[in-house]
């Protein structure tokens, strides 16, 4: 019960701390969250032994290494998809890296089909995936808003089944990927203009840290 309650407190952590657009504050960050985490995970197990101030302590020190381990891992990973032609690639938080994808470069117009151009960028994205296994791939399909809701649902959800079955094909364990539709719900810009319509037709790949 000790070991579930440290890892969902580590987790939860995680997945709240600060985002910041400098990549070198990034593993200070994950260090930081990460002796958060620990202190308050090692004051529970050292709280169950009787002395919750060293398990805090230690829960700090192995928290910090975690966290700052994670954080080193996803700058450069960070690093090595912003070398891939075609990409857009941003940090939302500590924990999670976002590739942005337009569909005018994935797909033709009305379409869910890959483009046979497009296929390198995916196997570049795939060999990065496949580099760091510890992680979880959130595909994401959006349209701007011509045609009706339910077609353009339709239509997202195909275009990231397609991404995502092309990912798995390309060795990345489909256990790892998740793809979904979001229609026009989540535009980027305003559709009414062609310059706005052209950025909502995206797909977008979040990558989410794991512990590890």
């Amino acid at each position: 019960m000790i070991r579930k309650t440290s890892i969902l407190l580590l987790a939860a952590l995680f997945a709240v701390s600060c985002a910041t657009s400098d990549p070198n504050q990034k593993t200070k960050q994950g260090a930081g969250a990460g002796a958060a985490a620990g202190a308050i995970v090692g004051a529970i197990i050292g709280n169950q032994s009787g002395n919750p101030r060293t398990g805090a302590v230690a829960g700090a020190i192995a928290g910090a290494a975690i966290g700052g381990a994670i954080g080193h891992r996803m700058d450069q990973q960070q690093k090595e998809l912003a070398q891939i032609p075609g990409v857009e690639v941003t940090r939302p938080s500590e924990g999670e890296i976002a590739v942005n994808l337009t569909n005018d470069i994935l797909f033709d117009f009305n379409s869910a089909s890959l483009r046979p151009d497009s296929q390198q960028t995916l196997r570049d994205l795939a060999v990065n995936f496949r580099n760091y296994p510890d992680e979880q791939v959130t595909i994401e399909g959006h349209t701007d808003s011509v045609g009706t809701p339910s077609y353009n649902q339709t239509l997202s959800q195909q275009r990231a089944s397609a991404v995502s079955t092309y990912l798995a094909t390309e060795g990345v364990p489909s256990e790892r990927i998740t793809s979904i539709g979001y229609g026009e719900t989540r535009p980027k810009a305003s559709n009414d203009t062609p310059e706005g319509r052209q950025l909502n037709r995206r797909v977008e790949i979040h990558i989410r840290a794991t512990q590890g």
